[in-house]
């Protein structure tokens, strides 16, 4: 058997067969389901943020920002729509965990882009902190926190020097 002959199309005609009109049903067949399945997944994608990628924090929700300085750290998070009385913030350990519940504006049902339900967030900090210190603020939608790094730690921290 030729190689040519298990390609759906020809050599001096490079476009594929139309899936709707002539060519081989079971081609046809295949892309349709496939295009069911990718149109379905996709729907998943846009009412799950966290299940849209595998990955472990590419899709999070709440979508947060964390920065260090050498005394403290910084997690910012973004929950828009949402006021404080619906987050929930703990500490356990080297933990940061944020949990809530945004709730639908309306009752009725339709079509909807938008995230409703309940979420946490795990963040691993790396860092001892001092606990009694830790201070948050919620301004427009943004869930701020600073936390304090327990000097003990930092002093634990060793610098290692690279070599050649």
């Amino acid at each position: 058997m030729n190689m040519r002959d298990l390609i759906p199309w020809g050599r001096n005609n490079n476009q594929a067969p139309n899936i709707y009109g002539g060519g081989d049903p079971f081609v046809s067949l295949h892309r349709e389901v496939n295009r069911l399945f990718d149109d379905v997944l996709r729907s998943f994608e846009t009412r799950l943020p966290s299940l849209g990628q595998l990955s472990s924090f590419d899709n999070g929700w709440p979508k947060v920002e964390i920065s260090e300085s050498d005394n403290e750290l910084r997690v910012t998070a973004e929950v828009p729509g949402m006021e404080e009385k619906d987050i929930e913030v703990l500490l356990d350990e080297d933990v940061l965990t944020l949990r809530g519940e945004k709730r639908s504006e309306t009752e009725e049902k339709g079509y909807s882009e938008r995230f409703y339900g309940r979420f946490e967030r795990r963040i691993p900090l790396g860092y001892e902190v001092e606990d009694d210190k830790v201070k948050a603020s919620f301004a427009n939608g943004v869930l701020t926190l600073t936390l304090p790094k327990n000097p003990d730690a930092q002093s634990k921290v060793k610098r290692i020097p690279i070599t050649h």
